[in-house]
């Protein structure tokens, strides 16, 4: 079954309408349209939206108007205004007031479609519960999960993490969870958001590793016009945004330590400035982070605060690695193969024990999201309902796998180390960021040429969001071949 997402366009245009109905084409896009106000609210009722793309100038009333209405029903959905010319402060407006982002027509496809994916994982990790197991072992309700909103596991580290859940969801204090890429940080941080007395308010999420510092910092605190190079509009951040719901920062280890004042700024006096601004802004943010470093060594070694620190550890979450979990690996498998059977169309009755066996034996170093690429790689190529070993991915399990490698010279790291020495004696100011543009850039396009262009699974190989994904290739100019 397919996690179809579905989006309501409230715009009297035509064209508009036909657009957002050819660029976001079913199973995985339902999208259903209005051309009035009162059409669009008829419709926010019926058919539950998970995003709204709303026109600040319709036939019956006015598209701010609108926003409250659907604000009152459920103010987790995400709302997109289009503006016209000259709309730009109306649009702000809007947005202090609980809009999501807002773009200005006329647009191009490639410049929307970002947009509405983020609004669309943001409404997902806000309104999908996120299943844990309850005390008597029965999740809490399947019915709409899809992998990305499933934490399972019975060991006795993973019953600890439940627990811990359960105690500080409800209390106002800032979190942090502790793991491995891939062990499923983002699931605990929605499950305490879920289960937190802010439950229905606003959620976002930030990876804080996959946007540049300058970028970073108008995300999270906004801009005023005329800030920097390109700031042709003042801009909300996400902590103006979330004012009185919860605010999830992951990758809090990779920020930088000019973002770490910043921020601790925020965390100590409940107030920031927009980047350019000198008004002090108040907000009242719930708080949860998470990273996969470990903070104590980058507080002995300088790159890590120990003021945010002990103002984000208020509560610590740790998530044991996959290899630590024993019978949770088998589980999960059984679990995942019949989920994404579904989803694939495929038939699937058991794990054979020699596949099973080798499942069991291997180390995981991607954790739970390397076990679901697994799985999924599994069906693909299997013939028959039953998962023998001939069907897992070649060289699974061992050191290397043959035909998946990108091709690289032995050298690689002189020549890296050759390249960042150019730039050096060039003069530039900007190597760190052209090398990993560089590195982002092949790595990203070998990616999507080995899952076929699949966003979805590429995203999943590179341990990022699909929005996250789009976002990189159009900063990039990569585009799908």
């Amino acid at each position: 079954m397919n996690d179809c997402r579905t989006l309501l366009v409230v715009d009297d245009d035509p064209l508009i309408l036909q657009c957002m109905q050819l660029c976001l084409p079913a199973p995985d896009y339902r999208v259903v349209t209005a051309v009035t106000a009162a059409k669009g609210l008829e419709l926010f009722r019926e058919t539950d939206p998970d995003a709204v793309l709303l026109d600040i100038q319709l036939p019956d009333q006015s598209g701010l108007a609108l926003i409250h209405e659907f604000r009152e029903m459920d103010r987790r959905v995400p709302v997109i205004l289009m503006t016209g010319h000259g709309t730009a402060e109306t649009a702000i407006t809007a947005i202090s007031g609980g809009a999501f982002e807002y773009i200005t027509k006329p647009f191009e496809p490639d410049g929307i479609l970002p947009l509405i994916d983020s609004a669309l994982e943001t409404s997902r990790m806000a309104r999908r519960p996120a299943e844990l197991p309850t005390d008597s072992g029965q999740p809490l309700d399947r019915s709409k999960a899809t992998a990305a909103d499933l934490i399972l596991g019975n060991c006795p580290a993973m019953v600890d993490v439940f627990r811990s859940i359960g105690r500080v969801a409800s209390r106002d204090a800032a979190v942090l969870i502790l793991g491995e890429t891939g062990t499923g940080k983002e699931v605990v941080a929605r499950a305490i958001y879920q289960h937190s007395q802010r439950h229905d308010q606003v959620f976002h999420a930030i990876n804080c590793a996959a946007i540049p510092e300058a970028l970073l910092e108008s995300e999270l605190f906004g801009h005023e016009r005329g800030s920097f190079t390109g700031a042709d509009q003042r801009r909300i951040g996400k902590f103006e945004i979330c004012n009185g719901g919860t605010l999830f920062l992951d990758e809090i280890g990779d920020m930088t330590p000019v973002m770490q004042t910043k921020l601790l700024r925020v965390l100590q006096e409940k107030e920031f400035e927009r980047v350019g601004g000198s008004k002090p802004i108040k907000t009242d943010v719930r708080i949860l982070a998470a990273t996969n470093r470990d903070l104590e060594s980058a507080m002995a070694d300088g790159s890590f605060r120990s003021d945010l620190f002990y103002r984000l550890n208020e509560f610590t979450i740790e998530l044991p690695p996959l290899r630590e979990r024993g019978d949770d690996v088998a589980r999960m498998a059984e679990h995942f193969f019949s989920l994404f059977a579904d989803q694939l169309g495929k038939d699937f009755v058991s794990i054979a024990p020699e596949t099973m066996q080798r499942l069991m034996a291997h180390s995981w170093p991607g954790n739970v999201r390397e076990l679901q690429g697994i799985v999924k790689q599994t069906l693909l190529k299997a013939s028959g309902p039953v998962i023998v070993p001939a069907f897992l991915p070649s060289g699974f399990g061992e050191s290397s796998s043959p035909g998946n490698n990108v091709e690289i010279s032995n050298g690689w790291e002189s020549e890296v180390a050759e390249e960042i020495n150019r730039r050096l004696a060039s003069g530039s100011c900007t190597v760190s960021e052209d090398i990993h543009n560089e590195v982002d850039r092949i790595l990203i396009r070998e990616v999507m040429k080995a899952t076929g262009n699949n966003l979805s699974e590429a995203s999943l190989r590179l341990g990022i969001s699909r929005p996250t994904l789009r976002s990189r290739m159009k900063h990039l100019r990569l585009k799908p071949e």
